[in-house]
């Protein structure tokens, strides 16, 4: 995974596949959660908060990329 301060520099289409591999990753926490295979409940909060971080970053490329155009 990217470090957060590698987000910004990140295309918008890095930070499209890095998004889509962080929701599978929630997905299949959530499955383990709900067996009682989970091991780092931390991680499901953890893997939450660069779902958004992603998100801001993306939404923030896109609107400069419009105030460009």
């Amino acid at each position: 995974m990217a470090k957060t301060s590698d987000f910004p520099t990140l295309t918008a289409d890095q930070l499209g596949d890095e998004l889509l591999k962080l929701k599978k990753e929630q997905f299949n926490l959530r499955f383990q959660r709900a067996t009682g295979q989970l091991e780092n409940t931390a991680r499901v909060k953890a893997v939450r908060r660069d779902i958004a971080r992603i998100k801001t970053f993306a939404q923030q490329k896109k609107r400069a990329d419009q105030a460009k155009a």
